[in-house]
């Protein structure tokens, strides 16, 4: 493989994707950490490494199966429309199939090394994760890929990483308490950066939840979603999320709220970038925040 294929071969796997996975599944391992739980690194590094896998699996396997609808798109992003790899042309598309084949088998392996639990999770994960572009379930053309990937991302991520240091889920609860927040916003997330491939997506039979509901109820149901997510922090805090953590949940807010004044943009081809990056951005600063707010409050429990 040359160095030009070797780059295209990277970036048709999305790599800017990838740090989602690795926040999530440490907020599941702060959290457990927090809870009195001792971190078991080897157990760590082969649980980060399935869900790295998976999700690169993901990222090829959509790429694959997604091809004629980001051929459609005339109004890609970088946050949207696919890696643009295939539809240039620069790899042949078949590269991405085998990819995702190979990178299923890694997580398979890893996954059974874990065994228990674990395995069951991460097996969960791979069906969900490989039926959200691939047929024959197909979710993402459906009008069910949103609530898959918010499913995988933000609850079985941080779920894995949590169970994996505390097997009794001893402080499960909270661990419920803090994603709800997240999961919300990966929803949100996943319907603002829906909108700049929508004709495509209509064009090539791809139902996602904007081609269903309309450009415009859509907009409202991203506005409610992310208002929703932007006042579980109050809930939070009365069910027993320590304050700091419901302080972090809250530290997006402004940029939510502008956000959610701005949401004509989806309408506006010529801001469709700013739609998608800040629609990502929200989720990943808002998990940054709440995963920084439980590693100190693990090490505050650590020196209690």
């Amino acid at each position: 493989m040359t160095g030009r294929a070797l780059v295209a071969f990277v970036r048709l796997g999305r790599p800017l994707f990838l740090g989602g996975g690795f926040i999530l599944f440490a907020l599941g391992a702060a959290i457990a950490a927090a809870s009195g739980h001792a971190i078991d690194w080897h157990r760590y590094a082969l649980g980060q490494g399935a869900v790295t896998a998976f999700q690169l699996m993901t990222h090829y396997a959509n790429d694959y199966f997604d091809l004629d609808a980001d051929r459609a798109n005339l109004t890609p992003t970088k946050w949207s429309g696919g890696s643009r790899v295939l539809t240039a042309g620069e790899l042949p598309h078949r590269v991405a199939l085998v990819a995702a084949i190979v990178l299923a088998v890694i997580g398979g392996v890893l996954a059974f090394l874990l065994g228990g639990r674990a395995l069951e999770t991460l097996a969960v994960i791979f069906v969900l994760a490989w039926g959200y572009s691939a047929p024959p379930l197909r979710l993402c053309a459906r009008g069910l890929g949103e609530l898959d990937t918010a499913l995988v991302v933000t609850v079985l991520v941080p779920f894995l990483g949590f169970s994996l240091q505390a097997p009794d889920l001893r402080g499960g609860e909270l661990l419920a308490l803090s994603i709800v927040p997240l999961a919300l916003l990966q929803f949100a997330m996943l319907v603002a950066i829906e909108f700049p491939d929508a004709i495509g997506d209509a064009a090539t039979g791809k139902r996602t939840l904007v081609v269903r509901l309309g450009a415009a109820p859509a907009a409202r149901l991203y506005v409610a979603t992310t208002a929703l997510a932007f006042a579980w922090p109050v809930f939070a805090r009365v069910f027993g999320v320590p304050g700091l953590t419901a302080l972090a949940m809250a530290v997006p807010a402004p940029l939510a709220v502008w956000r959610i004044a701005r949401i004509r943009d989806h309408a506006d081809s010529s801001a469709f970038e700013r739609l998608t990056f800040f629609a990502v951005f929200l989720l990943v600063a808002t998990s940054a925040c709440v995963l920084a707010s439980w590693v100190m409050n693990s090490s505050t429990a650590a020196s209690s």
